[in-house]
């Protein structure tokens, strides 16, 4: 056990002043894990072990931390660059009526924001993630012009109003028999089918006009 530990102790000593950050530190919590599941050595023994294993970890990790801390205040100053862009685009492209216009304009604002260089950690997801609505939502005006433009949709749409015009001049039809006959069951049925396709054709014209 103890010389079990001893190994674990040199190989963390040795790892102390890496500086492969991602690395080492998973280097570091196996060395934990087999730590603890090596047994117990003498007391005396496993306290000058543990410390020496302790004060190597907490080399590397101050280090790292120390690394990080400044590599994050030097990107404050992009953070600060992209907030500017991302209000910009923010007041900016929702305005462009023009999906296309708004296609060129997020393209300067990408490059902006490329340029403007890494962010910090503890803001990164959150502005990353405003940046992308803002991406999305050019996106999704694209696709939507592309369908209110696509001939074979306004085709769709054109022959669902057809359809449904010609199912209703057909059920009128029907529906004056029935009166002429009597035949309250079969009026029911006709004006209940009537009311649903004559919804069904505002709503279809309604589409057709937004194609149109």
């Amino acid at each position: 056990m103890r010389s079990e530990k001893e190994r674990i102790v040199a190989e963390a000593e040795a790892l102390s002043h890496s500086t492969d950050w991602g690395p080492t530190a998973r280097a570091y919590r196996d060395l934990m894990q087999r730590w603890k599941a090596t047994g117990r050595a003498d007391r005396a023994s496993e306290d000058k072990l543990w410390t020496r294993f302790k004060a190597a970890q907490d080399t590397f990790f101050d280090a790292r931390n120390a690394t990080f801390a400044e590599r994050d205040a030097e990107l404050r100053v992009n953070a600060e660059a992209k907030e500017r862009i991302l209000a910009e685009a923010r007041a900016e492209i929702p305005g462009i009526t023009d999906p296309r216009r708004a296609r060129a304009r997020l393209r300067d604002f990408q490059e902006a924001w490329e340029e403007a260089g890494d962010l910090p950690r503890d803001v990164r997801d959150q502005m990353e993630g405003a940046f992308r609505q803002i991406e999305d939502g050019v996106r999704r005006a694209e696709d939507a012009e592309w369908e209110r433009t696509n001939p074979e949709a306004r085709a769709r749409a054109k022959d669902t109003v057809e359809q449904l015009s010609t199912a209703i001049a057909g059920l009128e039809a029907k529906l004056e028999k029935a009166r002429a006959n009597n035949d309250a069951r079969r009026i029911k049925e006709h004006e209940a089918a009537l009311e649903a396709r004559r919804s069904w054709l505002a709503e279809a014209e309604k589409a057709l006009g937004e194609l149109s």
